[in-house]
């Protein structure tokens, strides 16, 4: 695969990821804990659960192809849990 192509498939499995975990905090945690209404959390949680682990996986998988230094694919990883952190991965790293 060619670099633009990896480059654009980690560019969009790190916003869909920014996008669940944000859809996850923001909006099905609020509707299980104040409406009671856990349905939301099942499903965005089972999207944000596989579009997370893609995004793991492929951070490892742009590591070498981009030349990161360890120090930068340790940022990348920990962005994965902060809030709008895989939209900073996106805008800073590819």
């Amino acid at each position: 695969m060619r670099l633009e192509n990896q480059i654009r498939t980690f560019r969009w499995v790190s916003i869909l990821e920014g996008i669940s975990f944000l859809l996850l905090l923001f909006l099905a945690m609020p509707l299980k804990y104040f409406f009671d209404k856990p349905l939301m959390v099942q499903i965005v949680g089972m999207a944000h659960g596989v579009l997370f682990i893609a995004y793991l996986l492929g951070a490892f998988w742009m590591y070498k192809p981009l030349n990161w230094q360890p120090k930068t694919l340790l940022v990348v990883i920990a962005c994965s849990v902060v809030p709008f952190g895989p939209f900073y991965v996106e805008n800073k790293y590819l």
